[in-house]
């Protein structure tokens, strides 16, 4: 009986799978090599998207209180900027080559968006406004794949949406975690 209890138990161990915690798909940047200095990048102010996650889980985006509900909107105004408005980041050229092809687009390259939590935010709060500010560069993309390739995103070959991801590159910088109290 001891023998038969041993089988299944290994068996049972062997054909199971443990499930393991996935995180944020994030690509840390290199580290510098030991004889270069850092150097300190200037950023122009209209070109910064500031959102706060306070204690509480209140949103503060650009000075202002705001449902998360309504981030995905206001990041992609950010991203876009097709009125040209000087509180939003500069249009600049961007070239591009796509089969061959040199193409020219003024986009919003030199854009940041700048995501900072207070240390008691909540994790769940924190990835969702994650991916509020990731479902906006998605939108952003596929809305200018199909504008300018005739299809959406996800359908273009690799050197397009390397292209598309040129135009409109994801920069979401997150501040270490501090002390902001709650929001007004």
């Amino acid at each position: 009986m001891a023998d038969i209890a041993f089988l299944l138990l290994i068996f049972f161990l062997v054909t199971t799978t443990m499930s393991t915690d996935k995180g944020l798909a994030r690509r840390l940047p290199p580290p510098l090599p030991p004889n270069m200095e850092k150097q300190d990048v200037e950023v122009k102010e209209r070109n910064i998207f500031t959102v706060l996650i306070n204690s509480t889980n209140q949103l503060l985006v650009e000075g202002e209180p705001l449902d998360v509900r309504d981030l995905r909107e206001k990041t992609k105004e950010f991203l876009k900027n097709e009125a040209n408005l000087d509180h939003l980041p500069e249009l600049v050229p961007v070239t591009v080559s796509v089969g061959g092809k040199d193409l020219t687009f003024v986009t919003t390259k030199n854009h940041v968006i700048s995501l900072q939590n207070d240390r008691g935010t909540e994790y769940q709060k924190y990835i969702e406004v994650q991916n509020e500010l990731v479902a906006a560069y998605n939108e952003v993309r596929d809305e200018f794949s199909r504008e300018n390739f005739g299809m959406p995103y996800e359908d273009l070959n690799a050197e397009q949406q390397e292209a598309v991801q040129t135009v409109y590159p994801q920069k979401i910088s997150e501040a270490e975690p501090k002390n902001y109290g709650g929001v007004k």
